[in-house]
C-alpha cells in the first residue's frame, strides 16, 4: 500500500523566510553592511525554498500557503535583483522614493494576508502582523530618508523573523512529540455565515 500522506511544508518556508529576514534586518538595524551572505540567503533559502514550498502547498490544496510562500519567495528574489542588477550594469538603481512604493505595495499585500491569518493560530497572526508593520516602516524610511525609521524597522524586522522561526519550530516539535511543546495560540473564532439568508416576504 502506498503512503499518500504528505509532509507539512510550512515550517521549511517559515524558516527560509525567518532566517533571511533576521539577517537582512540585522543590516537594517545598522550592525553590518549588505554582503554576499545576505544575498545568497535571499536567493536560495529565502527565495527558492519558499517558491518550492508554495508549490508544495498548491499540491496540498492550500491557497493561503501557496499565495504567501510563493509571493514572499519571489519577493526575496526580486529584492536581490534590485540590489545586484545595477551592480552588473544591467539596470539603473531604483530611487529611494520608488523603492518606497515597492515596499508599500508589499505592505498592502501583507496587510490582506494578515486578515487571512486571523483564521489561524496566534503565532501566525504575529508573523503577518509584524511583517505588515515592517513593510510600512521600510516604506516610510525610503519615502522620508530617515535613518532612525530604518533602524527601528531593523529591530522590528528581527522580531518578525524570529517570530517566523518560532512558529516553524513549534510546528515541527509539536508534530514530532504529538503534544504542545511550543504553544502557538488559538485562531480567532468567527460566526458561520454559510447558512442561506432568509428573505422576508
Amino acid at each position: 500500500m502506498s503512503n499518500t500522506t504528505t509532509a507539512n511544508p510550512a515550517p521549511l518556508g517559515l524558516m527560509g523566510f525567518g532566517m533571511t529576514t533576521v539577517l537582512l534586518n540585522i543590516h537594517n538595524a545598522g550592525f553590518f553592511p549588505i554582503d554576499a551572505m545576505i544575498l545568497a540567503m535571499g536567493i536560495f533559502y529565502g527565495g527558492l525554498s519558499q517558491v518550492i514550498v508554495g508549490i508544495m502547498c498548491f499540491k496540498r490544496g492550500d491557497t493561503f500557503g501557496t499565495t504567501a510562500f510563493t509571493s514572499y519567495g519571489l519577493f526575496w528574489l526580486t529584492l536581490v535583483g534590485l540590489l545586484v542588477l545595477p551592480k552588473m550594469g544591467l539596470a539603473e538603481p531604483s530611487p529611494h522614493a520608488f523603492m518606497g512604493w515597492y515596499l508599500a505595495l508589499w505592505g498592502l499585500f501583507t496587510a490582506f494576508m494578515f486578515v487571512g491569518s486571523l483564521r489561524y493560530p496566534t503565532a501566525k497572526q504575529v508573523v503577518f502582523g509584524s511583517l505588515t508593520i515592517l513593510f510600512a516602516l521600510l516604506a516610510l524610511r525610503d519615502f522620508t530618508g530617515s535613518e532612525l525609521i530604518g533602524t527601528i524597522a531593523g529591530y522590528e524586522g528581527i522580531f518578525c523573523g524570529l517570530s517566523a522561526i518560532y512558529f516553524a519550530m513549534a510546528q515541527v516539535l509539536n508534530a514530532e512529540y504529538g503534544r504542545t511543546i511550543l504553544p502557538v495560540g488559538r485562531p480567532v473564532k468567527f460566526e458561520d455565515n454559510s447558512a442561506p439568508l432568509k428573505v422576508a416576504a
